[in-house]
């Protein structure tokens, strides 16, 4: 089977299947995804790319405000677009882990 096979086969699936086969992809990435560390006195115990002291938050919130990756990769020379996978993936599986820290780091 071809990824477009599918590809056509997961569309043509009610909302409900679609919803399960996404939650289940999300679990095996995020299970699966190296990367994503969470050390107490570090950024606050936020979840960052490991090694580095860039929160998964600020990277989510910087591609809402519309910074492209390549921009991200750009500012950030020291990480590459694997980790930014990694940090997509990570947000995806805990997006109100997310949420929260990037609703406390908002500038009142």
């Amino acid at each position: 089977m071809t990824l477009k096979e599918l590809e056509n086969q997961i569309l043509a699936l009610p909302p409900t299947e679609k919803a399960e086969i996404i939650q289940s992809l999300t679990k095996t990435i995020s299970s699966g995804a190296k990367g994503i560390s969470k050390t107490p006195g570090v950024c606050g115990g936020e979840a960052c790319i490991a090694g580095t002291r860039i929160a998964v938050w600020l990277l989510v919130e910087a591609r809402r405000i519309g910074i492209s990756e390549a921009q991200l990769l750009q500012d950030y020379p020291h990480i590459t677009a694997a980790d930014l996978v990694n940090a997509w993936a990570y947000a995806d599986a805990h997006p109100e882990e997310i949420e929260a820290v990037i609703h406390a780091n908002e500038i009142a």
